[in-house]
C-alpha cells in the first residue's frame, strides 16, 4: 500500500473515530436501535434461507417477549438479573478494572443469602415481620459475601500485580466447585429428591404485585432500578466515584493527586462484587426459593459482560440493555417450545444482535485507547 493510500485510510478512520467519540447519548441510542433492527433483519433472512417461516418466527419472537402476562413476567424476571449483573460488570469496567468473575460472585451471594435464612428461620417469628427480617439478613449476607469474594482478585491486582482477568475467571470455577460441593453435602436438604438446599419458608419472599407469576415480583425490579440509580450517583457525583475511575485508568495520576490507587482498586472490585451478590440474593429470594447445584444455574454473570458492553459501561444504559437481553432470552425460550426452529439458530440470532450492537462501542473503545481521531483527547 502506498503512503498516499495509507494516509487516506488513516484520514477515514480518524473521521469515523471522531464521529463515534463525539456521539451524544441520543445518537448512541439511535445507533443501538438501528444495529438491533439490522441484526434481526439479517437473522430473519437466515431463518428464511434455512427453510423456516420468517414471519412466523418474528411473530413468535414478539409473543415470547411481551405477548402475554406470563411472557412479560418472564422477560422482566430475566431482565432484573441481567440489569443487576450488568451493573456489577459496568462498575468495574468503568473504572478500568475487568471483573470477569461476576458469575462466581453471583453464586457466592446466592448461597450466602439462602443459608442464614434457613438457619435463622426457626429462631424468628413467622409471618410478615419475620419474613422481612430474614430477607434483610439474607440479602445483607449475600451482598457482603459477593463483595468479599470480589475483593480477593482486587487485592491480588493492586498489591501483587496479578491480572484480574485471569484471577476472576479462575475464581468463577472455584465458586462453582466449592458451592456445588456444599450443596451436595453439608447444605443439602435431606428430604429433597434433587441436589439443593432446604426451601426458604413461604413467608420469605417478595409480594406478588401487578403480575401473578410466582417467580417474579415488581418489588425485585424496583429494588434493581433503585440500585442502578444509586450506583450511577456514586460513580458520577461522589469523590469515591471520581477516585475509582481515576485509579483504574490513570493510576500514576491518581497517586500523584493523593489518592491511594491500590486501595481504591480493591474498593472498586468490592463495590462491583456487592452488586453481584445482591443479584444472587434476589435470584434465590424472588425466583428459586432455594439454591441448587451451581452447574445448572444460567450464566447471568457471563452474559452481563455483553450487557455492560451494549450499555457502554453506563449504569443507566444497562437498564435498556438488560431489557433487550431479557426479552431475547424470554423469546428464545418461547420459540424453542412453540416453533420448530432449532435452538442453535435462535442462539445465533441473539449473537448477531449482540455483535451488531456491540460493534460501535468496541470501535469507540478502540479509538479512545489507540488515539484515533483528529483531535487530541
Amino acid at each position: 500500500m502506498s503512503s498516499a493510500d495509507s494516509s487516506g485510510a488513516r484520514t477515514v478512520l480518524d473521521r469515523a473515530a471522531d464521529r463515534m467519540l463525539d456521539a451524544g447519548v441520543l445518537e448512541r441510542v439511535g445507533i443501538a436501535i438501528a444495529s438491533t433492527t439490522l441484526a434481526l433483519l439479517i437473522g430473519l433472512g437466515i431463518v428464511a434461507m434455512s427453510g423456516y417461516n420468517p414471519a412466523l418466527f418474528a411473530n413468535q419472537l414478539i409473543i415470547g417477549a411481551i405477548g402475554s402476562e406470563a411472557a412479560m413476567a418472564r422477560t422482566l424476571r430475566l431482565s432484573t438479573l441481567f440489569i443487576l449483573t450488568g451493573v456489577a460488570v459496568a462498575v468495574a469496567f468503568r473504572a478500568g478494572v475487568f471483573n470477569i468473575g461476576v458469575q462466581g460472585q453471583f453464586i457466592v451471594g446466592g448461597i450466602a443469602t439462602v443459608m442464614p435464612i434457613v438457619w435463622l428461620a426457626p429462631l424468628l417469628p413467622s409471618g410478615p415481620i419475620g419474613g422481612v427480617t430474614l430477607i434483610v439478613i439474607g440479602t445483607t449476607s449475600g451482598i457482603i459475601a459477593g463483595g468479599l469474594y470480589a475483593a480477593l482478585p482486587g487485592a491480588l491486582k493492586a498489591y501483587a500485580g496479578a491480572n484480574e482477568i485471569i484471577t476472576t475467571i479462575m475464581l468463577n470455577f472455584i465458586a462453582i466447585g466449592i458451592v456445588g460441593w456444599l450443596v451436595m453435602g453439608w447444605f443439602q436438604d435431606p428430604n429433597a429428591p434433587s441436589t439443593r438446599t432446604e426451601q426458604l419458608p413461604e413467608y420469605v419472599g417478595f409480594p406478588q404485585i401487578v403480575f401473578s407469576s410466582s417467580s417474579f415480583s415488581i418489588i425485585g425490579l424496583g429494588i434493581t432500578i433503585a440500585v442502578v440509580i444509586l450506583v450511577a450517583i456514586v460513580i458520577e457525583r461522589t469523590g469515591f466515584g471520581y477516585d475509582m475511575v481515576t485509579s483504574g485508568h490513570q493510576q500514576s495520576a491518581a497517586t500523584y493527586s493523593g489518592v491511594d490507587a491500590k486501595r481504591t482498586i480493591v474498593a472498586t472490585m468490592t463495590f462491583s462484587g456487592m452488586v453481584a451478590g445482591l443479584a444472587g440474593a434476589i435470584f434465590v429470594i424472588m425466583i428459586t426459593g432455594n439454591f441448587t447445584n451451581p452447574d445448572g444455574i444460567s450464566t447471568y454473570g457471563f452474559d452481563a459482560i455483553a450487557v455492560s458492553l451494549l450499555a457502554a459501561n453506563n449504569p443507566i444504559g444497562v437498564i435498556p440493555a438488560g431489557l433487550l437481553f431479557g426479552g431475547l432470552d424470554s423469546a428464545g425460550s418461547h420459540i424453542q417450545i412453540h416453533s420448530d426452529v432449532p435452538a442453535q439458530m435462535i442462539d445465533g440470532i441473539v449473537g448477531l444482535v449482540v455483535l451488531f450492537v456491540a460493534a460501535p462501542e468496541l470501535f469507540r473503545m478502540a479509538a479512545a485507547r489507540t488515539g484515533l481521531g483528529g483531535d487530541d483527547r
